[in-house]
């Protein structure tokens, strides 16, 4: 039996224009996805996904000779899942090539709607079963700028960067010290990402100078000392992305009277959300209907 694990992730600074080189700050969450590998007798796959209650949300069977034949399914999960196995088996032909077959069982750590990466993960796990390079899966199924698969492989923040359209991945020491202050909140809604990205190039016009000031934004995160400040960089990135994509930043939106700031992560509209609160703001967002509200020490790892 063969097990691998990728952990989750969050995009706290570039947003969109990491697509076009921004120099961006990730967090892994300790929220992730487990793929374990079972050899079997016949030359198929039984496949099962459990979400984070060990509760069956897909499944499926088929011979791995179907892999790569053009079949009329009526699953959207299993179009996607044929097209993932078979662009590991374009990049590596030797990839499901015994004679035997294999279980497969996928395990999620969180809930599938909060769009912490049940794609990526499952991309960065089938690339390491099938020993190929998870950044070249990605960009040969789902897209993207691949700031995800680079969470799913780190277990600590990290800068991210494409650089002639090739990832530059950095470790850095990004902890600060008001941490105890930063919370997530979910926004009751899964965003699609590659929506959001259509919306992005619809609208961003002439982004250079925009993405200089990002980078600045980005680096001085990494080395900022107090909340307020912190803050500060915060509105500074909100304003600017509201600016090039044409969208009313999410404070304002739904959260004009909160007290701290309030940041999008990743596609604006859904999924979390970033704030500063100098006391635990669990309370006024319940009231409010977003009853996730997750201490940043309890989501990043």
């Amino acid at each position: 039996m063969e097990k691998f694990h990728s952990n989750g992730k969050l995009l706290l600074t570039g947003e969109y224009v990491v697509l076009d080189g921004a120099l961006s700050l990730a967090v892994p969450t300790k929220f992730g996805q487990s793929l374990r590998v079972e050899l079997i007798n016949e030359h198929k796959i039984i496949w099962r996904s459990l979400d984070e209650k060990g509760v069956i949300w897909f499944e499926d069977e088929f011979k791995i000779d179907e892999i790569n034949k053009p079949l009329s399914l009526n699953d959207d999960i299993s179009k996607r899942l044929f097209q993932i196995l078979n662009a590991a088996k374009t990049l590596n032909p030797k990839f499901l090539n015994s004679s035997n077959g294999f279980k497969i069982t996928t395990t999620l750590d969180f809930p599938r709607h909060w769009g912490l990466g049940t794609s990526s993960t499952l991309i960065n796990n089938l690339a390491q079963w099938a020993g190929v390079d998870p950044f070249q899966l990605l960009e040969n199924t789902f897209g993207g700028s691949g700031y995800d698969i680079a969470c799913a492989q780190n277990n600590s923040p990290i800068s991210y960067q494409l650089i002639d359209g090739k990832p530059r991945v950095e470790q850095v020491n990004f902890c600060p010290t008001f941490k105890e202050q930063l919370y997530f909140v979910y926004l009751n809604q899964k965003q699609n990402s590659r929506d959001g990205i259509k919306h992005y190039h619809a609208n961003k016009g002439n982004s250079t100078a925009l993405i200089t000031d990002l980078n600045s934004i980005t680096r001085k995160m990494l080395s900022v000392e107090n909340l307020e400040d912190f803050e500060v960089l915060l509105y500074s990135h909100e304003n600017i992305i509201s600016k090039m994509t044409n969208q009313t930043t999410v404070k304002r939106l739904l959260f004009n009277d909160f007290e701290g700031a309030v940041k999008s992560l990743g596609a604006w509209g859904g999924d979390f959300v970033l704030v500063t609160s100098k006391s635990n703001p669990t309370e006024y967002f319940k009231q409010k209907g977003f009853d996730t509200v997750i201490p940043y020490s309890e989501m990043v790892l």
